[in-house]
């Protein structure tokens, strides 16, 4: 039986209104599925893994904003940490880093926001002109270097088991020598200006604070020599003697390094 012509005409329109919004709506599905949290967390991964940083970055940055409270955005933080130190952006890597320490304090994986915090500052260079005229780095204070240090101390004594301790405990080895280098370099500097308190006092600090390092032997000669001028016997005595049991060699000679002018090249 066929149907009016007014009624097969409005039959055709309801038919090409219903396929219309079938249409719309299977690709607002189809849109949805390309946009979810996991898609663009894997999209941000893949360009990651093909170490094209700048790309991750801005995927990241969109998954944490579209979706801030998801699983795959707590990892994205996480992912960007690495992806801004990459990419060589220091200060985003170090807030990025700084800020997922604060808001996820108990995270599985908070450690490796402290070791690439931490890594950030060890790895930042002297600029062009110190590279140029190889400027001693021992006489350059070392800010980023201790906040570094800080930063590796953490993972090695809060995570003794993470897989990024051993690294940590190392560079912290490498950091306190250029640390207790520096304080020695202070302290020597005070000595040739006949500022023996302040010389005694960077001295001891770089035996206090950075045991082992191979600079303390030098900080207790200068805190020999400072007691000295100071009439400060018992505490001169005391150092010697803690010298002579950490150190073998003639003290005598070394005190005579020290005393010597530093204007005096022979």
């Amino acid at each position: 039986m066929s149907l009016p012509g007014p009624v097969r005409g409005s039959a055709v329109v309801l038919c090409i209104v219903l396929l219309a919004v079938s249409g719309c709506r299977t690709h607002r599905d189809r849109d949805a599925q390309k946009s979810s949290p996991e898609i663009i967390y894997k999209r941000a991964r893949q360009s990651l893994d093909s170490y094209d940083f700048n790309t991750a970055i801005k995927t990241y940055e969109q998954l944490t904003a579209r979706f801030p409270f998801t699983d795959q955005a707590r990892q994205a933080r996480l992912d960007l940490i690495y992806a801004y130190y990459r990419a060589g952006e220091s200060e985003s890597a170090t807030d990025a880093a700084e800020t997922f320490i604060r808001e996820n304090p108990t995270h599985p994986r908070v450690d490796y926001a402290w070791y690439i915090k931490g890594l950030v500052d060890f790895e930042r260079t002297p600029n062009a002109l110190e590279h140029l005229f190889h400027v001693d780095l021992a006489q350059r204070p070392p800010t980023t270097a201790r906040k570094a240090f800080a930063a590796f101390r953490t993972v090695v004594e809060q995570y003794p088991k993470s897989a990024y301790a051993h690294d940590s405990l190392q560079r912290m080895i490498y950091l306190r020598n250029r640390l207790a280098n520096y304080e020695v370099h202070v302290a020597r500097y005070y000595i040739r200006r006949g500022a023996y308190v302040a010389a005694a006092q960077r001295a001891k600090a770089a035996v206090e604070q950075y045991d082992g390092a191979p600079a303390v032997r030098e900080a207790l000669q200068i805190m020999i020599e400072a007691y000295d001028r100071l009439n400060l016997k018992e505490l001169a005595d005391q150092t010697r003697r803690v010298y002579q049991a950490n150190f073998s060699g003639d003290l005598r000679q070394a005190e005579a390094e020290v005393h010597k002018a530093w204007w005096k090249f022979w």
